[in-house]
């Protein structure tokens, strides 16, 4: 069972961590170079727990209202790229937003806790295939520096070509005879 509280925990302690902020951001990198927002409400899960960083592995827990389900076509395809998909349904406790008196919990000024039924859906992620798409990524991101900057590499040549050209000038200079010589 989820508690808005372990969650609202596990975010702060991500956003504490840069390590942990790092290896979520490349995890949700693999998830877009995988497609896997073109599947019907992948997009619209959040992070329940994770990551967890073990030696090979990498673990995320999302969550979804239960009845907007991730497609499992989305799951199907991260197996296969090694990675482990399970779906499991649960329920979130979330505290009712106080309109009557019925909504407060006895001896308190706090509502009353509901639960929500939602999926968690669990990705175990192969550490190796982030560090691939991160190397795809890095590699992509060079090439697109040097296309939008093609001229960034001929003008560092030129300097050199011109070096060339001037040490190579006097013999190219004419001879007394009025004849240049090559």
């Amino acid at each position: 069972m989820q508690d808005t509280m372990d969650i609202v925990n596990n975010i702060e302690r991500v956003y504490d961590s840069n390590t942990s902020f790092q290896v979520l951001k490349d995890f949700e990198r693999v998830l877009d170079e995988l497609d896997m927002y073109v599947f019907d409400n992948w997009e619209d899960g959040e992070l329940a727990s994770g990551p967890e960083i073990s030696r090979h592995w990498v673990k995320c827990r999302f969550s979804w209202p239960r009845d907007k389900m991730p497609d499992p076509m989305g799951g199907k395809r991260l197996l296969d790229y090694d990675c482990k998909v399970g779906y499991i349904k649960d329920f979130m406790i979330k505290p009712r937003q106080i309109r009557t008196p019925d909504d407060v919990r006895p001896e308190s000024n706090k509502g009353k806790l509901d639960r929500e039924p939602i999926w968690i859906v669990e990705i175990k992620m192969p550490k190796k295939l982030i560090s691939d798409i991160w190397s795809g990524y890095q590699e992509q991101r060079d090439f697109d520096a040097e296309a939008a900057n093609p001229d960034a590499e001929a003008s560092a040549a030129v300097p050199a070509q011109d070096a060339d050209m001037a040490a190579a000038a006097p013999a190219a200079a004419p001879a007394e005879g009025g004849e240049a010589t090559i």
